[in-house]
């Protein structure tokens, strides 16, 4: 094309008008079809034989007809407005897909323990979203939350995250879990911090923010935490303890599992000590109306574990 040729500046509204008129065959018709006034239909009409540089309609008191270069026009018009149409439908199904898909990045035992059954109930609740569930670790947590590869997070965010929003959705306690061997299974009644003297533990590292927690309440202040054996899991943990290795602490969301593995488990008391579950989001990102009810979700399934 000549850079010096002019294109039309012809809009989609003039078009829908003048589609209208060659339906209706009346511009007052047309304008309660669109809906708008007539004079502003006229307005588009004429604004768009101006781009085009042809009288599109012939009209008298009685009726409204094409002219040649309306003739001419129609077909074309006709084929544009369908492929707006289509693009339209194309961008809302897009726009459709992305609000009907839930995102969710949690660490893994969250994920292992609470979120099964929510996924479960938020699925009867919500049919039309589909919710993806990454089990990571509490930093690939944050990094997917971050790098927008998931809408929300969960995890133990105890300390601000540079460029995320956190919430807190409920509060667990920390409980020790003993091997089946040193003590009768099942929840037991609650256990001063003072039990744990002298016992072996099995421990999350000693970077891990749960464990920081912890390491606060096993010793004296400057104490050097003890040598004994990390895993970096919680799940590796409850196994460890079920095999003998030793005794652990751990959050009370992980109830069900230490019951399962016939586990002796005791909330720990002077002090209570708890632990927040947060919701986090990218700062200044829209939150998806679905994930508020993921959320609700979240809180009531960890109530009856929040100890």
């Amino acid at each position: 094309m000549n850079p010096s040729e002019k294109l039309m500046n012809v809009s989609s509204r003039q078009l829908l008008a003048f589609l209208e008129i060659c339906r209706l065959q009346s511009f007052a018709r047309a304008a309660e079809s669109i809906p708008m006034s007539p004079s502003g239909v006229s307005m588009l009409v004429k604004d768009l034989e101006g781009q085009v540089g042809a009288r599109l309609f012939d009209r008298t008191t009685r009726a409204v007809s094409l002219t040649d270069a309306g003739r001419r026009l129609q077909p074309v018009a006709e084929r544009i407005v369908g492929e707006l149409r289509d693009l339209q439908a194309v961008i809302g199904g897009a726009e459709a897909a992305v609000r009907a898909r839930l995102d969710v990045a949690a660490t893994p035992m969250v994920s292992a323990t609470l979120l099964p059954h929510v996924v479960r109930e938020f699925g009867k609740s919500h049919p039309h979203v589909r919710v993806h569930l990454a089990d990571v670790d509490v930093n690939m947590v944050r990094r997917r939350v971050l790098e927008e590869e998931a809408d929300i997070g969960l995890g133990f965010f105890i300390k601000p995250a540079a460029g995320l929003v956190r919430e807190p959705l409920c509060r667990f306690r920390l409980m020790r879990i003993s091997p089946p061997a040193t003590q009768p299974p099942g929840l037991g009644p609650s256990r001063p911090w003072s039990s744990l003297k002298g016992l072996p533990l099995v421990s999350l590292p000693t970077d891990n923010p749960i464990q920081a927690l912890i390491e606060k309440h096993l010793g004296r202040p400057g104490d050097e935490p003890q040598e004994r054996p990390r895993m970096n899991l919680i799940g590796t943990l409850i196994a460890m303890v079920q095999a003998g290795h030793g005794h652990a602490i751990v959050p009370s969301f992980a109830l069900d599992e230490c019951l399962r593995h016939q586990l002796s488990v005791a909330m720990l008391v002077e002090p209570a000590v708890h632990l927040d579950l947060y919701l986090v989001s990218r700062r200044g990102a829209q939150v998806k109306p679905a994930a508020a009810a993921f959320a609700e979700g979240v809180m009531k399934a960890a109530a009856r574990l929040a100890g």
